[in-house]
């Protein structure tokens, strides 16, 4: 089964339990704790340590974050059925549905130089409007891009550069 697939069951279901903005923080904090410590992610997914010294660890994480009884269950069901791998990519899920579920979505802006903040807040209602959701804005810088931006939302890539521009030129005077 598709890790995707399996996150985003696991991400319907937590859905479904509600207080999921509790829960999503938990395991937000949980993905980037993993993330951050390759020892951590090594202790808590690998099958060759036992099962009792992995929870002790996950008990000190959880009372770290003062995690939800919700978050704690389904931790214990994702050690239990060796899935702990998949918690980052069942957080990522999570936290696009409820900005789905509450009319938002996130945008990832690509520019080659840094945006002044009228020309952010333009771009920001072109893609509340292409969209037709709120939209949250992250940017970022690539000088590769030579001018124009590429904004990506949820899955859809809208990508104005000029190094796309010039690419395409070149693909239609090459035919």
């Amino acid at each position: 089964m598709a890790s995707g697939s399996l996150a985003r069951r696991y991400a319907k279901a937590i859905i479904e339990l509600g207080n999921t903005e509790k829960i999503g923080s938990d395991l937000r904090a949980l993905a980037a704790a993993m993330k951050t410590s390759a020892e951590l992610q090594t202790a808590l997914t690998n099958p060759a340590i036992r099962r009792g010294d992995r929870r002790k660890v996950l008990d000190g994480l959880l009372q770290r974050i003062a995690a939800h009884g919700l978050t704690k269950n389904l931790v214990y069901l994702l050690l239990d059925g060796e899935r702990l791998g998949a918690l980052p990519a069942i957080s990522r899920e999570l936290d696009a549905m409820i900005e789905a579920k509450g009319g938002r979505v996130t945008a990832e802006v690509t520019s080659a130089k840094p945006l002044d903040p009228s020309q952010l807040s333009q771009i920001t209602a072109a893609l509340e409007k292409l969209s037709g959701k709120k939209v949250a804005v992250t940017t970022k810088h690539d000088p590769e891009l030579l001018g124009g931006v590429v904004a990506k939302v949820g899955d859809r890539v809208y990508d104005g550069s000029l190094r796309t521009q010039l690419r395409n030129l070149r693909d239609e005077l090459t035919k």
